[in-house]
């Protein structure tokens, strides 16, 4: 589903290593489908630029490399940490379904995986990128926010004003957090407020959400383990006392490969959008490790991914009619801007009318969105409804199966599907 151009995230709702290296414009939960009015570019083969006689590139290659790189197929990790490395930064505001995100690009995961490695500390879940939450790892944590943070605390600046968040305020109350959390204490966000509240400040409502905020991004918090079903606060310099910190240039350098990596091919707008930098800096950062990356060209757009080793070969294509069930802000789906049409080559998505639809999710077929699902938890098992833009042949409608099915046994629960068409 792809949100319309320029709508915001509405902040806190519910969400192998790399070579050292939010806002909403594409398919997810808001709209249901491809940008209405979107205008694909012109269709022209691509061709080989770098001169390495590796061919041409079209939307369909584009799509079908970026299946792989996200290790949607192919092999698969062993642990989220290693899914959370590889593709940098994972989008987490809706934490159930982020956590079936980073469990299907893992061989034989279980729900209950994420909530260890959260607990554990071995991923960690903060607002970072854009003004929204992502799973990062403890030692990416404090580089990625000093580089990215500023940029994100600039789009909040009308709701720091707007709430009557001044600068002195916002510091005032990072210093309270600080000391609420010390010595290793994990808090609710019912907590916090009431620690806020204890020392004079207004911490109700949106001024909450974006007094956490701003203390997440100034690497004062981050993620504690669960209480029960509740999220926690930790003083992040307790919690990921092996944070790296890098220099600008190092930080940009490792950004910008980690990302072409896995999300490749991929475009600089595309990393423009998903890091929240500036035109400039993701150009500082392509200088720095470019000769590091292929460069190509399709659709008249430049698209870079990761160079010859760093990665699965450009040829490597997953099994024809094979099915995901994406949840609607996986990395595959809200990962890209400028290229986001290659996840609907045949314009199925954009053709249906304006209307939300009313299932969240994406389904995912030879690369393309299918259609969309929802799943509801019941006393024994799961259903998951699909509702596709074409009948299912047999040999599709096995494919769903066995996707559900995979959900099913992320969730520890047998799984049932029921499909329609739009």
């Amino acid at each position: 589903m792809i949100p319309r151009r320029g709508r915001r995230v509405r902040p806190g709702t519910a969400g192998a290593r790399c070579p050292p290296c939010g806002r909403r414009d594409t398919i997810g939960p808001e709209a249901g489908r491809v940008e209405r009015g979107g205008r694909r570019p012109r269709r022209d083969r691509g061709r080989d630029v770098d001169g390495d006689g590796r061919g041409t590139l079209d939307g369909a290659d584009v799509a079908q490399r970026r299946l792989r790189n996200q290790r949607l197929s192919g092999a698969p990790f062993e642990r989220p940490a290693e899914v959370v490395g590889w593709l940098g930064a994972v989008q987490s505001q809706d934490y159930g379904p982020a956590k079936w995100s980073v469990g299907q690009r893992i061989a034989g995961a279980a729900d209950a995986m994420l909530d260890r490695a959260l607990a554990d500390g071995t991923i960690l879940r903060t607002h970072v990128l854009r003004p929204t939450w992502h799973f990062v790892l403890p030692e990416d944590i404090r580089w990625m926010l000093e580089l990215t943070g500023p940029r994100v605390h600039a789009q909040n600046a009308y709701h720091y004003r707007r709430l009557g968040l001044d600068a002195a305020t916002l510091e005032a109350c990072d210093e309270l957090l600080a000391a609420a959390l010390r010595g290793g204490r994990q808090r609710t966000r019912k907590d916090l407020a009431a620690a806020l509240g204890d020392a004079g400040v207004d911490a109700g409502g949106l001024r909450l959400v974006y007094i956490l905020m701003h203390a997440e991004l100034n690497g004062v918090v981050c993620s504690g383990a669960l209480r029960g079903r509740q999220h926690t606060y930790a003083l992040l310099d307790e919690r990921a006392p092996q944070a790296r910190r890098r220099t600008r240039d190092e930080a940009l350098a490792e950004l910008t490969l980690c990302y072409f990596t896995g999300h490749g091919p991929a475009t600089a707008r595309d990393l423009r959008w998903w890091s929240s930098l500036t035109a400039a800096d993701v150009a500082d950062g392509l200088e720095l490790v470019g000769p590091r990356l292929r460069r190509e060209v399709a659709d008249g757009m430049t698209y870079w991914s990761a160079g010859p080793g760093s990665g699965p070969e450009p040829g490597a294509r997953e099994p024809a009619g094979a099915v995901h069930l994406l949840q609607g802000f996986d990395e595959y789906v809200v990962g890209y801007q400028e290229s986001r049409y290659v996840l609907d080559l045949s314009g199925s998505a954009r053709a249906i009318s304006g209307e939300r639809p009313v299932f969240n999710h994406v389904v995912v077929l030879d690369g393309q969105v299918a259609g969309h699902w929802r799943r509801t938890l019941k006393s024994g098992g799961v259903a998951i409804e699909a509702a596709l833009y074409r009948p299912p042949d047999g040999d599709r409608r096995r494919a769903l199966q066995a996707a559900a099915d995979r959900h099913g046994a992320f969730l520890g629960l047998p799984a049932t599907l029921a499909t329609r068409t739009l």
